[in-house]
């Protein structure tokens, strides 16, 4: 698609902001207002918009496809969107370990361990954790304490979680990336620990280490999104 707006601006809308283009103010995919909460997020949103060429990138919108789940999806059907984020933490790679005689074992016991145990204090949970790839249940307990946890973030901080979560396949890891004091490079650190692994055995190869460069920036701006869309 070709460019066809010149000047990108944001202005208030309600109790929110919207970016406009050319003084038209965009919609979501849903054809609803997008209004978001704070106006540093708008003025994201609107840097994606300047930053367009003579043709326009729909890969270059991460921050208007996570503002749109969060209008058209999750502010409509809330529950579901909480349900899609919960198997995370059922599965949590932080949870599943290398048997402890492998070489790997002291790597994520290290990396993985302070992680999971602050995220437990945090929470007042257990995660039982997994030496192999045989799935063990996670107690029903912390699963509920999990849903609570969901249940008090707002659309578009669940919307974030949504790309967190599935980068690190990790619900732990994705709400860690929420703190204020979180280390983001570290999280991601723990989230590619195994690629890591794999590539210092076998070598790296340039088109996977380009992929997972574009998912550590992926990682790192959904979590800036959660934090401007902060009130």
């Amino acid at each position: 698609m070709k460019r066809f707006y010149t000047h990108v601006t944001v202005a208030p809308s309600g109790n929110g902001w919207q970016v406009q283009l050319d003084g038209r103010a965009i919609k979501t995919v849903g054809r609803q207002a997008q209004v978001v909460p704070t106006e540093a997020l708008a003025r994201a949103l609107a840097e994606e918009w300047a930053a367009q060429g003579e043709d326009i990138n729909p890969a270059a919108f991460m921050f208007r496809d996570m503002t749109d789940y969060a209008l058209d999806v999750v502010a409509q059907e809330r529950d579901a969107a909480i349900r899609a984020l919960v198997p995370y933490a059922e599965t949590d790679t932080l949870c599943y370990r290398a048997d402890p005689d492998a070489p790997l074992y002291p790597r994520q016991l290290a990396v993985w361990e302070p992680i999971l145990t602050a995220a437990e204090a945090r929470y007042d949970v257990h995660f039982e954790r997994v030496s192999g790839i045989i799935h063990r249940a996670q107690p029903a307990a912390t699963l509920a304490r999990m849903n609570a946890a969901l249940a008090a973030c707002d659309a578009f901080t669940l919307a974030a979680l949504r790309n967190l979560a599935g980068l690190a396949a990790s619900l732990v890891i994705g709400l860690s990336a929420l703190e204020p004091d979180a280390d983001l490079d570290a999280l991601w650190t723990a989230a590619s620990l195994e690629e890591e692994w794999q590539a210092e055995l076998w070598g790296r190869e340039e088109e996977a280490e380009a992929r997972r460069a574009k998912r550590a920036s992926d990682f790192r701006s959904a979590a800036r999104f959660a934090g401007l869309a902060k009130v």
